[in-house]
């Protein structure tokens, strides 16, 4: 490889890197959800991270001015939005928010306009919901099954019936226009008629062949240790988003993911990742929450794809 003379080169300019976060609307005593305090400030909000081309020297082994790794500039671009905290609106909005290209809800507030979301699709979907005081949670896998706790609307998650005739299940090319123009009613699935057994809910027609846990692709404990390294102490991983709706959102978006990585080959699969936070103040601020988001954002992007 010939050298670079990186003072008449100017640094390569890779594609944006496009960012959803999300977070939830208000439910019992949140008039304001903690996590969308946390996301708010980060909606079209454009972040500049170097990212490395060339691997790093040995740390004995000095650098000359031809050896320096070549960096390249990218941009991360965030877009936020709010998901209220009901199965239906779940399921309704996330297919669609991985559709290419994606559906977005239309905005509640005035002063947060949405930008057009990239045809290609978003790289990173960075979920965030309220959890008990005390630390971040950062989470590894989602449920798709033991939905049995009312959303803020009163309703349950839908109750799951086992078809053994696969051929009653519509096509992948019908389901995936239906995510687009966000409409749950394929994937919300009527109760048995007579049932003494507890009725088991979750996820049902649609999402058939996905596995009772997905887990996210993101190396979690690397996340953390770097957060842990920026500072945030209190933080840690889990492998129980909860089985309420931050971890149906968590499901619905992994599954999501693969789905359209599988119907439409010529871009990655985007990653999705959940955080859980605490309330405000207990202990963590509003601010140090955003700033944790923020910090995972940056080393998300420069991170290899796992």
């Amino acid at each position: 490889m010939s050298d670079i003379d990186l003072n008449s080169n100017p640094p390569p300019e890779l594609r944006p890197y496009h960012v959803l976060v999300t977070g939830f609307g208000p439910f019992s005593r949140y008039s304001v959800n903690p996590s969308w305090l946390a996301v708010k400030p980060l909606h079209n909000t454009i972040l500049r991270v170097d990212i490395p081309l060339e691997p790093v020297l040995p740390v004995d082994q000095p650098l000359t001015d031809s050896q320096v790794p070549l960096t390249a500039g990218r941009e991360i671009r965030i877009t936020a939005i709010q998901v209220p905290v009901t199965y239906e609106a779940v399921l309704s909005t996330v297919p669609g928010l991985h559709a290419r290209p994606p559906i977005l809800p239309p905005t509640s507030d005035p002063f947060l306009p949405t930008p057009l979301p990239p045809p290609e699709g978003y790289d990173l979907f960075f979920h965030v919901g309220v959890i008990g005081r005390g630390s971040l949670r950062m989470e590894r896998v989602g449920h798709k099954f033991g939905y049995n706790m009312k959303d803020a609307a009163g309703s349950l998650a839908p109750i799951v019936r086992v078809f053994r005739d696969d051929a009653s299940q519509p096509p992948d090319a019908q389901r995936m226009e239906v995510s687009r123009l966000r409409d749950a009613r394929d994937y919300i699935v009527e109760s048995p008629v007579d049932s003494n057994e507890t009725p088991k809910r979750g996820f049902g027609r649609g999402y058939e062949s996905y596995s009772e846990e997905i887990y996210t692709d993101i190396d979690v404990e690397k996340l953390v240790h770097h957060l842990k390294t920026c500072g945030f102490d209190q933080i840690y991983t889990s492998m129980d988003a909860g089985h309420y709706i931050c971890d149906f959102l968590y499901y619905c978006s992994l599954a999501e993911s693969k789905r359209s990585a599988k119907n439409d080959k010529s871009t990655p699969a985007s990653q999705v990742l959940f955080l859980h936070c605490p309330p405000v103040g207990l202990p963590l601020s509003t601010e140090e929450v955003t700033e944790a988001i923020r910090k995972s954002i940056m080393w998300l992007c420069k991170a290899p794809t796992q």
